[in-house]
C-alpha cells in the first residue's frame, strides 16, 4: 500500500463533512477537478472506494465510513505535530514615567520590538507615583520611575536624570513678575520638587498652564505659555534652558529606579534594552 497523501486525506474529510466537492474546493482554494483527483489517488492507495458519487449527492461508502474516524485522528495528530514549535507570545506589562521617556517613546519601543519580537508589551505611561502604585498592586511586571522621596528604598537604580528650566527661546519675563509655570496637577513628585526649589529660593510662581504628561507640558512651553521643568532632551525643538537668564534655582537630580517582578533571562534582556535605550 502506498502511503496516503495528507492533503488528500484533508480533502476527503472536507468532502465527507460538506457532502460536496465544490464546497470543499472553495475552502481549500482549489478546483473541483483537483479535489476529485486527490480523492481518486487516495482511494487507489488504499485499494478501496471511499465515496459514492451521484449527480445529486456525495455519500460515504462502507469503506469510507470505516476510514473516516481514523482519518480524523490522523489529521488531528498531524496538525498537532506541526504546532509543536508554536509558543504563545509572552506578555510583559511595563509602566514608565513619562518624564523618563516622553518624546523618546517611539525610539524605545522600536528598540524593544527589535530586541525580542516574541514578547507582547502591554505599555503604560504616566507619573512615577501612578506607575509605582500600579506595580505595587500587581498590575505591572516592570516599572521604571523617578524616585522623588524616601518612601521606598528598594528597586534597582539604573541611572539619574537632571532637570532644567525650559522655555521657548523667545520667551520673555517681566521684572518682578511671578514665574509662569507649565506644570502638572497635584499630587505630583515633579510639582513638589519644583515648588520646593522655588520656595527655598524665595521666588514667586504661578500656574500658567496645568496639564498631565510631559508632552502636554512640552507643548505649552513650546507655545511660549510658560516655563517647564524637564529633562533637556525632552524639550521640544526651539526651547532652551533659561535658568541663568532668569536666575532660577538649580533643580536636584532624581534617580531612575527599576522595579521588576521577574528575574528570568528573557525579562532581564528586555530590561537591559530598556535601560540602554533611555541612556542613548
Amino acid at each position: 500500500m502506498k502511503t496516503p497523501d495528507i492533503d488528500a486525506i484533508r480533502a476527503f474529510l472536507l468532502v465527507a463533512d460538506l457532502k460536496s466537492f465544490t464546497r470543499a474546493a472553495d475552502i481549500l482554494g482549489t478546483t473541483q477537478a483537483a479535489i476529485s483527483l486527490k480523492i481518486k489517488r487516495l482511494e487507489e492507495s488504499l485499494g478501496r472506494p471511499l465515496l459514492e458519487r451521484t449527480p445529486r449527492r456525495v455519500t460515504l461508502s462502507a469503506h469510507g465510513a470505516v476510514f473516516l474516524p481514523s482519518a480524523r485522528r490522523l489529521l488531528a495528530s498531524y496538525d498537532e505535530t506541526l504546532r509543536c514549535f508554536d509558543t504563545p507570545r509572552r506578555t510583559l506589562r511595563i509602566g514608565v514615567s513619562h518624564h523618563i521617556l516622553g518624546a523618546d517613546l517611539s525610539h524605545w519601543l522600536r528598540r524593544l520590538a527589535q530586541a525580542d519580537p516574541e514578547v507582547l508589551v502591554a505599555f503604560s505611561l504616566g507619573t512615577s507615583r501612578q506607575m509605582l502604585e500600579s506595580y505595587e498592586e500587581g498590575a505591572l511586571d516592570i516599572a521604571l520611575i523617578l524616585r522623588h522621596d524616601n518612601r521606598r528604598q528598594d528597586g534597582e537604580v539604573i541611572g539619574s536624570e537632571r532637570f532644567g528650566w525650559m522655555a521657548a527661546d523667545t520667551f520673555e519675563l517681566e521684572d518682578g513678575a511671578p514665574l509662569p509655570l507649565a506644570i502638572q496637577p497635584a499630587p505630583c513628585g515633579m510639582r513638589s520638587m519644583v515648588s520646593s526649589a522655588l520656595e527655598a529660593h524665595q521666588r514667586l510662581w504661578s500656574e500658567a498652564f496645568v496639564g498631565s504628561g510631559i508632552l502636554a507640558i512640552g507643548a505649552a512651553v513650546s507655545a511660549g505659555i510658560g516655563i517647564g521643568a524637564m529633562v533637556e532632551r525632552m524639550a521640544p525643538a526651539g526651547c532652551v534652558d533659561v535658568r541663568a537668564r532668569f536666575d532660577l534655582p538649580e533643580l536636584p537630580p532624581r534617580d531612575v529606579v527599576l522595579y521588576c517582578a521577574h528575574r528570568d533571562t528573557q525579562t532581564r534582556a528586555l530590561v537591559s534594552t530598556l535601560a540602554q535605550a533611555i541612556a542613548a
